[in-house]
């Protein structure tokens, strides 16, 4: 039986609507379930009609994860402690990666309203012409570079980033869990940036810290704290690469965790580590 060519069109465009989804939305599950959702109405469709498939569908699947986002933000509102965006690994999900966006702008992305996110990511990321941004949002033109205008100054993409060599980047991880470990003020206070800030999201279902913590002394204060509690009870597990920060797994206390560290300038100035076990199914297995 040959192909089907509508069929070849859209698994064309699926990797493309997937890593869209994921952007809009943090998740993977809800990612796939909206992308499920668009080759159902493209299925359902008078293809025929349809003169740009890739428009089309990039139109039906930010339209459908605006309305996901309606209700993803009251779950957020209500969710125990600091919601993260589910760990996207390397190079397993080099598709997804595409973009180039880091955990660090998903995580900035967290403070636009959709339709600023929408806007921002539609236009920016992927290159989108305004005018089929703004028929998307169902806005004019000149609101839609207002958004997008808007998301750029919250997020602040304009501030040039330091890229590390990846072998570097390595040890920094390494270090960094050793002197986690060993409870290392001297090693911790040198590693990291006198505004560091750490985010873990444990999703109530184990223990993590409810609210960012930011300041160098506070970090290592806590550090000590942990490797005096939990110091024999720290696993480093393998580096990892999470949504373009380099980072690793470990186990602490028999939980799995990932650790994502943005480094600038040789200091970590900010660490995010998942460990609710829901997000880390991907990477288990489970």
């Amino acid at each position: 039986m040959p192909p089907d060519p509508s069929t070849e069109i859209f698994e064309a465009q699926r990797p493309r609507l997937l890593r869209l989804a994921y952007r809009m939305l943090g998740a993977h599950a809800e990612a796939e379930d909206i992308v499920q959702e668009a080759w159902l109405r493209w299925h359902r469709s008078d293809r025929g009609r349809v003169a740009e498939p890739a428009a089309w569908l990039t139109r039906i699947v930010s339209r459908l994860c605006l309305d996901a986002m309606k209700s993803a933000r009251f779950r957020r509102e209500t969710y125990p402690g600091t919601w993260l965006p589910e760990p996207l690994i390397e190079p397993a999900d080099e598709e997804m990666r595409a973009d180039n966006i880091t955990l660090t702008l998903m995580v900035a992305l967290e403070r636009l309203s959709p339709l600023e996110r929408a806007a921002f990511l539609l236009h920016d990321v992927f290159n989108q012409p305004v005018d089929e941004v703004a028929a998307t949002l169902q806005r004019s033109p000149a609101a839609t570079r207002q958004l997008a205008a808007r998301a750029r100054a919250h997020v602040r993409v304009d501030q040039p980033r330091y890229e590390i060599a990846r072998e570097d980047s390595r040890a920094i991880v390494e270090a960094f869990f050793e002197a986690c470990r060993l409870g290392d003020a001297t090693a911790l206070g040198s590693m990291l940036a006198e505004d560091a800030t750490l985010r873990s999201d444990g999703g109530g279902k184990v223990m993590a810290f409810p609210n960012a913590i930011h300041g160098t002394d506070r970090l290592v204060r806590l550090y000590l704290g942990l490797s005096r509690k939990l110091g024999g009870r720290m696993e480093f597990l393998g580096h990892l690469v999470i949504d373009g920060l380099p980072g690793f797994l470990s186990r602490v206390d028999g939980h799995l965790q990932t650790s994502a560290l943005d480094i600038s300038g040789g200091r970590i100035t900010a660490i995010y580590i998942t460990r609710n076990p829901e997000k880390l199914a991907r990477l288990t297995g489970a």
